[in-house]
């Protein structure tokens, strides 16, 4: 009781942050998620650049576990982008229909795939300038795949990445491309990568969209958006998709 009184009071005496004590806090709340999530990573199976480009563009609209379980069977007879990009859209379809959204993400990964053969020798860029020039590829895909095939950091701001950072306090904007360029501005870039993972698993295993366990937040005293779920760790608690972190 105390302790949720002392991060209360926090909250409401919390004064109009200077860009420095912004940036600090920041980083502090990413030592801390750091600490609670060692083995934040991509959750999309993959083996190859090609694979995980094609998983991302998959996971639009749906859950890594639903991708995972649908693109063994798409890579198996597809295991290069000649090959898929020579399918018959319809055998596609039938393939990834579980993903949602299927005859436009078949669209997308057949068009990607006759783009890396006819432009790239079949090839995934390493380059985000590159890859964003292939259809169904934007600024988040492409960084997911620089990030964890290629080691180039970057950003992955999909919709946990801006809920969690906005309830932050980190950015107030709401497009993707300047929530990019706002968070880019408070990290060393070689963290950028492995900061992703770690608000996306966040937001995926505590900070929910509608009911955040604020009670079993480990950043919840530098957090002005503590509250917004219940504050009691035993109801928190139950809120948690992982329950190895009651």
């Amino acid at each position: 009781m105390a302790a949720k009184a002392e991060i209360s009071g926090r909250a409401r005496r919390r004064k109009p942050e200077t860009r420095l004590g912004l940036v600090r806090r920041a980083r502090r709340m990413d030592r801390v998620l750091a600490e609670t999530y060692p083995d934040a990573h991509c959750e999309l199976n993959f083996t190859n650049s090609f694979q995980l480009l094609v998983a991302t563009v998959l996971s639009a609209q749906t859950t890594d576990s639903r991708v995972n379980l649908t693109t063994p069977a798409l890579f198996a007879r597809y295991p290069t982008p000649e090959d898929l990009a020579a399918a018959d859209p319809e055998d596609v379809e039938a393939i990834i229909k579980p993903t949602g959204f299927f005859r436009a993400k078949t669209k997308s990964v057949i068009g990607l795939s006759a783009g890396l053969r006819d432009r790239f020798g079949g090839e995934v860029p390493g380059r985000l300038e590159d890859l964003v020039t292939l259809p169904g590829v934007g600024r988040k895909t492409a960084n997911v795949v620089l990030g964890n095939a290629f080691g180039v950091p970057g950003l992955t701001v999909d919709t946990h990445f801006g809920r969690v950072v906005r309830r932050f306090g980190w950015t107030t904007e709401e497009d993707p491309e300047k929530v990019e360029q706002e968070i880019a501005k408070l990290f060393e870039k070689r963290d950028w990568t492995m900061l992703s993972h770690r608000l996306i698993w966040h937001g995926r295993r505590r900070c929910h969209a509608r009911r955040p366990a604020c009670g079993v937040c480990p950043v919840a005293p530098d957090c002005p958006a503590y509250g917004e779920g219940p504050t009691d760790p035993k109801i928190a608690a139950k809120l948690l998709r992982d329950r190895s972190f009651a």
